[in-house]
Formats: C-alpha cells, structure tokens, sequence
C-alpha cells in the first residue's frame, strides 16, 4: 500500500531548529564521520602542499579552488548518505507522520550540516592560509566564505540525490554522475575559455565552475570584486533551489 503524501505544512522555526539537534546529536555519537568531515579537507591540503614542494607557486594556483572544493565533496557525501539512511531505517516515515514538514527536515539537516560546514571550512583555511602558507591577495575571510558555501552546496546536492538512490551504495555511485563532471569543467584543470564551447556553455550552469571563479578573485583581489560578489551569490542561489528541490523530491521511505 502506498503511504499518502503528507500534507504540506509551512516552516516552523522550533521543528527546524529540534531536527537539527537530533542529527548533531547522532552526529556526535558517530565519530568516524566527523573525522570524514573534519579532517579529510584537511589532510588533502596537507598532502597537496607538500605534493608541490618544489613549486609553492603551483601550490598557490590552485590551493584555493580546492579549498572549496573538498568540503563540498565531503559534505555532499556524508549529507547523502545520512539522509539515505534515514529513510531506509524508517526513521524518516515516523518523523513525518508527526507534525514535522519535509520543509522542516531538510531545513534541519541543512542547519546542522551548515554548523559543521563552518568548522570545517575554518580548519580547512585557517590550515591552508597560516600553516601551509596559502598566499593570497585578498582577505582568508573571503576564501572561508567561498568555502562555507561550497560546503552548503554540497550539503544540499546530497540531501537532494538521496531522493534518487535505494541504498548507501547507490548514493555513493551518485558522486561520479553530479560532482566528478563538475570538477572536470569548472577550471581546475584548464581555463573554462579554453574549452570547447559546447563544454564551456555547460561549465557555464555548474555551480562549481563559480565557486573556483570566486576563489580566483579572492586570490587575485585585495578588495571583494563584483565577479566575486557575483560568484557567492550564484553559489548561494544554487545551494538554496536545490535545497528547494531537496524538499519536493523527499521521500518517506525507499520504494
């Protein structure tokens, strides 16, 4: 038998904010997720540094598009996985038959995954800025603001796929088809002018792309620019419609 739609209800503030703290409350009890999230971004900028020892200026390039790039892959794997298992262990059909909207739970995991997003995008730059020796030309407020919203936008691309997957493994085989394309084509690798323009007008719709163009600016920029200020919007925009259609697309349970 089919469980009815619950109805809609609207955003509640109390719901939102006792939904965030039970999943910083399993959270807690779970630790080698928060290593994952924690120190992952942080080792793989340890390791990158020292991989371009010989060329600290490479080191600089692209330190800062990673920067926002780990955290966004961290937090959209462990965000869809841990929606996944909600749903598969039945946790989420009984939250929703409870006076609680899907608008309320996915606000909820957005809020506590965007409180961890803040700690690990300020290990990650405070590491690359003042251990590792990251140079930049504007301020590290700046990248870590680029990095928190990378990290929210992976949050919310992983509560959203998890509507699509039937189990932890299927989330997982979800990272090649959202995120591997978008770190092809957002300019890590080669200017996005320089590439076909078939690839280029794609890379132009990927929320990626102005992450890694934002982070540029900030290393090239003593002062926010209005690309910059373009790029976080736009990154912010995109994390907030897909945590839109994170809420549209949640299901009570896996078919």
């Amino acid at each position: 038998m089919t469980t009815p739609a619950a109805p809609a209800r609207p955003l509640s503030l109390s719901r939102t904010t006792a939904t965030a703290t039970r999943v910083l409350r399993q959270l807690s009890h779970d630790p080698r997720t928060l290593a994952l999230l924690m120190l992952i971004p942080c080792v793989m900028l340890f390791l990158l540094r020292y991989v371009f020892d010989g060329s600290p200026h490479t080191f600089d390039t692209i330190g800062a598009s990673l920067l926002g790039i780990f955290p966004l892959i961290t937090m959209f794997l462990v965000t869809s996985i841990a929606t996944l298992r909600e749903r598969t262990s039945g946790t989420l059909e009984r939250l929703l038959a409870m006076p609680l909207g899907k608008g309320d739970l996915i606000a909820g995991y957005a809020l506590a995954f965007g409180a961890l997003a803040v700690v690990q995008s300020a290990l990650a730059t405070g590491l690359a800025v003042w251990f590792l020796g990251l140079d930049v030309t504007g301020s590290p407020w700046l990248l870590l603001l680029v990095a928190l919203l990378d990290a929210l936008l992976g949050t919310a691309l992983g509560l959203f796929v998890s509507a699509f997957a039937a189990s932890e493994f299927q989330a997982v085989q979800f990272m090649p088809a959202v995120i591997f394309p978008q770190l092809l084509l957002c300019g890590l690798f080669a200017p996005r002018d320089t590439m076909h323009p078939a690839l280029e007008a794609v890379s132009d719709v990927l929320p990626m792309s102005y992450a890694v163009d934002g982070m540029n600016e900030v290393l090239s920029h003593t002062d926010p620019t209005p690309a910059f200020v373009r790029d976080a919007l736009i990154v912010a925009a995109c994390a907030l419609l897909v945590l839109a259609l994170g809420a549209a697309t949640l299901k009570r349970r896996t078919a």
